[in-house]
């Protein structure tokens, strides 16, 4: 039987059953999770097979492709480029129901969930989020392993650092810029310029005191 759309996921939480769905809607079959979570235990019908110890095995098996799905940014990246380095395909899952224009650009391990749009000549780094419904507008720039949450918007030319997590319906004025690993609360509105690894929150967005 062909390998050529079974897919190991990285993680069985919460974010890992967002992930299984959108595979399964995107044509690919989830086969077997990486977890520490007890062998044979599931999670919508996949099977944990191991830690993600196991990943240079299941290559060597013959298994080709591998997608990280846990929240944590920089876990995320780190584990989606060590799985790079051992030789897996590192597919970009789109949701049916999703709207990515022509002209941009997504990189390795992007999930993009329902009902979300990355308009024109916008750019989306490798294991990056763009979650339900969220929006990003032309010529963005969103970092390898952020993640912008559901309903958020971005508006044109924006630029999000490496890592940084844009929270739940945040806003961002075109042009704004938000420094790497920083974190913009729910409901927050950028109107500027962020600066990386601070916690921003309001309106407009301001690092919290001592963040």
């Amino acid at each position: 039987m062909s390998r050529e759309f079974d897919l190991h996921i990285v993680g069985a939480g919460g974010h890992a059953k967002v992930i299984i769905e959108l595979a399964r809607a995107a044509g690919w079959t989830p086969v077997g999770l990486l977890d520490p979570a007890p062998v044979g235990s599931t999670v919508l019908g996949v099977p944990v097979v191991g830690d993600d110890s196991l990943a240079p095995q299941l290559f060597a098996d013959g298994h080709a492709a591998a997608f990280v799905a846990l929240g944590r940014n920089e876990l995320r990246r780190r584990i989606g480029l060590r799985l790079r380095a051992i030789g897996f395909r590192l597919p970009t899952l789109v949701h049916p129901s999703a709207v990515v224009s022509a002209s941009a650009v997504l990189g390795e391990g992007v999930a993009v969930l329902p009902q979300a749009v990355v308009h024109a000549c916008a750019q989306v780094g490798d294991f990056a989020i763009v979650n339900t419904a969220a929006v990003v507008e032309h010529d963005c720039l969103v970092g390898a392993g952020a993640h912008v949450a559901p309903r958020s918007v971005l508006g044109g030319n924006v630029t999000i650092g490496e890592e940084v997590f844009f929270g739940i319906g945040a806003v961002a004025r075109p042009l704004s810029k938000i420094g790497p690993r920083t974190t913009i609360g729910a409901g927050g509105v950028v109107v500027g310029e962020i600066a990386a690894d601070v916690t921003a929150v309001g309106v407009p967005a301001h690092p919290m005191v001592g963040k």
